[in-house]
């Protein structure tokens, strides 16, 4: 059984007004009827921490208060398209040569064509999706300090507990920081000392400094690497992190930051994390079973956590044209999303990772609204390793890798190209260890355009692409071009502006504080 779960997703935190308005029982609160709880009532039970806290998780796996993500956290849009891991993959892969997508949804062709606008519904959505999850941390975290914890009779071996729960609060804040901090540049801050202040601008690299310390300060609270509950953050996500910010440091501030990425990722390297010995195990219903790799999973389950987003998207949207939803464990296609021919080209034609499905496909995109037009990609499946399909067929239950041990190596022997350090031999050897697995041919040299492809072919569709072509140069210029970038067949290049996201007007127009991001 999958460990970490969100008990009750219907409980909603009142993140402003330091309120909770249910209109439900709730068994976790052993009280009934329940019309309204004050947040003072609720953390003076030590039982209600945990599920207070798997609310910090939820707003990352679902995106709304009720099944099939009903009651969503965003206004104006619904609860699955605003689900957080959707609006990432939109934004981080749609964008790049490894993903289109042939809805016509609102605004949703712009990404692809790089012609996003302020007024993008999708790029707004993670906007205030993100300060949600801000908020959510911001009132666990207030609650939390040694002066409430005091106050609310907390003692015992539950403080230390509950400190260790802040922990994952502060590093979930910054995560989502971390996110703003690369979508959007110079964002507002808010933390749980702000409250019915209007916002003030951070630059971007401050925000930088105030990621590193909150991700340093949780890293010593956190419990250690591969020590936690099965969906729960560790010292190992902490220090994944770090060398994950620490790599896009010159993008960030201007100055490089190798030899820490160095340093952290030999933490988690050395805390004890190995390969799953199957690549394509990895994205399967039974994930979470047997798997040493991942350091940092979303948890599904196909019952509690019913969303349109996570990997109930990835696999419905990633099937259509002749493909059979069966063999993919669900009941339907929804003929969404297909990758370019600049992507498929990477890979040898023994490497297990490039599995495209080719029958009814062509290989060119002449129509990006056609599902047919470019070869359909295969990564997440709800089949379980045995063959078995998940318990439902229509919500996935395949786990979510945010972080996993397979790009902390190729963190490493970027690092070290780049001059940071390390060992080129270490290196080497990481980077042909993934490609053993993956049945692709060994390398004897490692230079940076190797590395950026490796990097796709590894993590395709894991939410890191866009960053890497930023930190590489080659997102926005003519240095590399793909179907459609610029929404121009061959491909384009396009202003550099667009390495950042704009900020949404709405917000700029109740925030005398802001001001837009260049070229928007």
């Amino acid at each position: 059984m999958k460990n970490f779960r969100i008990k009750n997703i219907s409980l909603a935190i009142a993140i402003l007004g330091g309120s909770f308005m249910i209109n439900s029982c709730i068994d976790d609160l052993k009280q009934e009827p329940i019309t309204e709880i004050t947040a003072a009532s609720l953390y003076k039970d030590f039982g209600n921490y945990k599920n207070l806290l798997a609310k910090l998780y939820g707003g990352i796996a679902v995106g709304g208060q009720a099944g099939g993500d009903g009651q969503g956290d965003i206004a104006d849009i619904d609860g699955g398209f605003s689900n957080y891991m959707r609006l990432m993959y939109y934004m981080q892969e749609i964008t790049t040569d490894e993903a289109v997508i042939g809805w016509n949804d609102g605004t949703l062709p712009e990404f692809h064509k790089m012609s996003w606008t302020p007024a993008n519904e999708f790029n707004n959505a993670m906007y205030f999706r993100l300060y949600t999850e801000v908020a959510f941390c911001n009132e666990f975290i207030k609650n939390t300090t040694d002066e409430m914890l005091n106050l609310n009779g907390i003692s015992g071996a539950n403080i230390d507990e509950a400190k260790a729960m802040r922990a994952e609060a502060k590093f979930l804040r910054a995560q989502a920081y971390y996110h703003l901090l690369d979508l959007y540049g110079n964002v507002p801050f808010v933390d749980e000392t702000t409250f019915g202040t209007v916002p003030k601008q951070i630059m971007r690299a401050d925000l930088f400094k105030y990621v590193e310390s909150e991700l340093l300060a949780s890293a010593n609270d956190l419990k250690p690497a591969r020590s936690n509950e099965y969906g729960r953050l560790d010292k190992g996500a902490a220090w994944t992190l770090l060398a994950k910010l620490y790599l896009n440091a010159k993008v960030y501030t201007g100055a490089e930051r190798n030899a820490d990425v160095i340093t952290y990722t030999e933490k988690v390297i050395g805390a004890g994390y190995t390969l799953n010995s199957s690549y394509a195990n990895l994205f399967l219903a039974d994930n979470h079973l047997n798997n040493p790799e991942n350091i940092f999973s979303i948890v599904y389950d196909g019952a509690r956590t019913q969303t349109n987003g996570g990997t109930t998207f990835m696999v419905h949207a990633a099937i259509g044209g002749t493909m059979k939803p069966a063999e993919f464990g669900v009941n339907g296609g929804w003929g969404g999303i297909r990758t370019t021919k600049a992507f498929v080209q990477k890979f040898e034609n023994s490497d297990l990772r490039g599995r495209f499905y080719k029958d009814g496909q062509t290989l060119e995109i002449n129509d990006l609204g056609n599902f047919n037009d470019g070869y359909a990609f295969i990564k997440y499946k709800n089949v379980k390793s045995t063959g078995a399909p998940g318990v439902d067929d229509n919500w996935v239950e395949a786990d979510l890798a945010v972080y996993r041990l397979a790009d902390v190596y190729l963190m490493y022997a970027e690092a070290v190209v780049r001059g940071g350090g390390g060992s080129m031999a270490t290196a080497i050897s990481y980077v042909n260890a993934l490609r053993a697995r993956a049945n692709a041919s060994s390398i004897s040299v490692l230079d940076l355009n190797f590395i950026l492809d490796e990097r796709a072919r590894e993590l395709s569709w894991e939410n890191t692409r866009r960053t890497d072509l930023i930190r590489f140069g080659k997102f926005t210029s003519s240095a590399y071009l793909w179907p459609w970038k610029g929404n121009v067949k061959e491909g384009v290049a396009v202003g550099e502006y667009r390495n950042l996201f704009p900020i949404p007007n709405n917000d700029l127009v109740v925030n005398p504080n802001l001001k837009q991001n260049p070229g928007y």
